[in-house]
């Protein structure tokens, strides 16, 4: 075979990049095959819902709406003993309601509920779904913290590997149209697997580089910094709405809720106050909330109760299609978060559930320019901004990063000897040196990238050493 020779005359340079083009190719082509064919999935999720789950989705005929304390009751006797979490009202006039309960031993159901005739037509585990196997799986491997940082660390490498696929794919002299930007069908074998994985890279890496960037907000680490960062520096949620009616001990929106805009996710959850004529006597809503995981039927009209509360939220704007939370415990509170397509109709309404008092009310507009962008990176990412024309795109970025992860490793196992693992060589020493600026700039930029990167260049050099140790003067 040639591939040695042809490696040897390469630039020092090219080599470095191919390098390490081909050991991240090797490690993240398997995640970025996993996380293209569920992102795919989950794109589409209300159409394939729509398709899989049409009994319940949608209503038979159009009615007005029956009260809120109905729609929850009917899924609360749907499973007698449950207790219920939320309820997301219709987002259309055909379509039902959604009502969140925990039954007894602890699993979660979500029910759908005719808003006209508040008779439950049916339930699934989100999370048996094909949507929602996707979008768990998506998003931390069912993995839990675990998988959620190897997604982290593979989408980064998956940078890499844009940036240093483009610079192999650069033209060079005697470089055509056809090859570089478009393939030849009159070629075979290797080159021809060659052509079309550079051409695909070529046509996808900005969408794909785009989709890792806008998908990065939901990652522990790099998420983390990211949003206490954009909080500091008062960009992200602004501190003139930080702390309303929130202990300083409390507990997060997203702990409290499971849910929300990843704006809030990390601010402090409102509580409600409760007064007692006499605090020695016993609290009478101590039990009321299903041991700290939703309301029970008997229940629902505690303090202002479901219905006024919606009473409320409809004279503060939130009249339909918005997600209702409700009390989970004696301090808990009432949200309805809209979480429309376009971020721009984004809004939190936190109510006290024994006075009805307005406690938080924030929106888009209160948001720093950081946290904008962000959420109107995940609405782009999830393919809801633009529609169709937004799905359609993000659907051809998934399908070229399908494509890169199956003709990559083609490329490989064709070019390899038998029995070989066909790397390039590896840097020399002056190399070695720049690399250390690279990773320095990786530990700034993705703390998990460069931690890896560092665990690589040690694990590299010590394979060089036990390589010279062993080596037969």
């Amino acid at each position: 075979m040639k591939t040695e020779n042809t490696t040897e005359r390469l630039p020092s340079l090219y080599r470095s990049i191919w390098r390490w083009h081909f050991y991240a190719g090797l490690v993240v082509a398997p995640f970025m095959l996993i996380l293209a064919v569920t992102g795919a999935i989950y794109l589409f999720n209300d159409e394939i819902n729509d398709l899989l789950y049409s009994e319940q989705r949608f209503v038979n005929e159009q009615l007005p709406a029956k009260p809120a304390s109905e729609l929850i009751t009917a899924a609360l006797n749907y499973y007698p003993g449950s207790t219920a979490t939320r309820i997301d009202m219709p987002t259309t006039p055909e379509r039902t309601a959604t009502v969140f309960v925990t039954l007894e031993n602890g699993e979660a159901w979500r029910v759908y509920v005719d808003p006209g005739t508040a008779e439950a037509l049916g339930s699934y585990v989100y999370t048996k779904t094909l949507v929602g196997f996707a979008d768990v799986f998506h998003g931390s491997l069912l993995l839990g913290d675990v998988g959620d940082a190897v997604v982290e660390l593979m989408a980064c490498w998956g940078l890499v590997l844009i940036v240093t696929g483009l610079y192999l794919w650069w033209p060079r002299k005697g470089s055509g149209l056809l090859g570089t930007l478009l393939p030849r069908f009159n070629v075979r074998g290797r080159k021809a697997w060659r052509e079309w994985h550079s051409v695909t890279g070529f046509w996808t890496s900005a969408l794909l580089a785009f989709l890792i960037i806008t998908g990065l907000p939901w990652a522990t680490v790099w998420g983390g910094f990211l949003r206490e960062g954009t909080d500091a520096l008062d960009i992200g949620y602004p501190a003139s709405h930080r702390m309303h009616g929130a202990a300083p001990t409390a507990e997060t929106l997203q702990q409290a809720l499971g849910d929300a805009p990843w704006t809030l996710e990390n601010e402090p959850m409102p509580e409600s106050h409760v007064h007692h004529s006499d605090a020695s006597e016993p609290d009478p809503h101590a039990d009321h909330h299903g041991g700290g995981h939703g309301v029970s039927s008997e229940h629902l009209a505690m303090g202002i109760g479901v219905d006024r509360a919606t009473e409320i939220f409809a004279q503060q704007g939130l009249s339909n299609d918005y997600r209702l939370f409700l009390p989970k415990n004696p301090q808990g509170i009432y949200t309805a978060y809209t979480y429309p397509d376009q971020p721009q109709g984004q809004r939190t309404i936190h109510l006290d559930q024994y006075t009805g008092k307005v406690l938080g009310d924030v929106s888009f507009a209160d948001y720093g320019w950081a946290a904008q962008a962000i959420e109107l990176g995940v609405q782009l990412h999830m393919g809801n901004y633009f529609g169709r024309l937004n799905q359609l795109l993000m659907l051809f970025a998934c399908l070229g990063a399908i494509a890169l992860s199956i003709t990559g490793p083609i490329m490989w196992w064709k070019r390899r000897p038998k029995g070989q693992l066909a790397a390039p060589k590896p840097l020399a020493p002056i190399q070695m040196r720049n690399i250390a600026w690279i990773t320095l700039g990786f530990m700034l930029l993705f703390p998990l990238a460069g931690i890896s990167l560092v665990v690589i260049l040690i694990g590299e050099k010590m394979i060089g050493l036990i390589r010279n140790i062993t080596k037969p003067s």
